[in-house]
């Protein structure tokens, strides 16, 4: 079993330093991975990955919600979406997203759909070559 990061990830990057297996990478290129991807054949389950995210983005894989209901105010961030994200990450680096849409409250979204794109990250996606890139590097802060 794996941990998965959902698509209500804002790219804070607090879960990757956290990791004590290095399996969280940022996705890249961003507009077209627009989270953090955990590889599934190398976290351990521990969790500590969990209470380091400060949008509640990641779940044991058997607890991600298929029906998630939105408080109001989080964003969704996918391949498709066209609303704008600017924040800051807990290193003070600007995250600017382009692929997000702000729920509503009440709203009910299906995060499941983010399971399949974790695993097709590292097993057609650019996987861990990612950590490699310049974009990458900026997402961790560095």
């Amino acid at each position: 079993m794996t941990h998965i990061i959902t698509s209500l990830c804002l790219r804070d990057g607090g879960c990757v330093e956290v990791c004590p297996v290095e399996c969280i990478v940022p996705g890249v290129p961003q507009d077209q991975y627009p989270t953090y991807y955990i590889d599934p054949d190398t976290c351990i389950d521990c969790g500590a990955c969990v209470p380091a995210c400060p949008y509640n983005a990641i779940f044991p894989e058997h607890d991600v919600p298929s029906a998630y209901v939105a408080q109001g105010g989080e964003y969704l961030s996918r391949v498709g979406f066209t609303g704008r994200y600017e924040g800051v990450n807990h290193h003070g680096v600007n995250v600017v997203l382009n692929t997000v849409k702000q729920l509503d409250p009440g709203e009910t979204v299906d995060l499941t759909l983010d399971i399949q794109a974790n695993y097709e990250y590292f097993k057609s996606g650019p996987g861990y070559k990612a950590n490699d890139t310049d974009e990458a590097r900026t997402a961790r802060g560095g």
